[in-house]
């Protein structure tokens, strides 16, 4: 895929964006899997599972990597909030918990 400064039409800036989106994609799944397995360390309880040390901790770190890479630490927070929310309530569903 070629720079976004060489673009040289609208298309290869969309196509551009597709593939970024289905590799964006593709790494969550990745990342469910491992949501998953984590499963696997915890115990079978609403505390373990929500971690919520741990859930602090990824909200904190996302919002710096936001900021280092010029993206909005809000907008960040906010869909990590929401991905993370899934993945615990994903786990719950597999403790049979929820």
């Amino acid at each position: 895929m070629k720079p976004s400064e060489h673009c040289s039409t609208i298309e290869e800036v969309r196509e551009a964006i597709d593939k970024i989106d289905k590799s964006i994609i593709e790494l969550l799944g990745q990342r469910f899997e491992y949501v998953k397995e984590i499963t696997r360390f915890k115990k079978p309880d609403q505390d373990s599972i929500v971690a919520q040390q741990r859930f602090d901790e990824v909200i904190a770190t996302r919002r710096k990597l936001a900021e280092q890479c010029g993206l909005n630490p809000d907008i960040i927070e906010t869909i990590y909030r929401e991905l993370l929310e899934h993945f615990i309530d994903e786990e719950l569903k597999l403790f049979n918990l929820k």
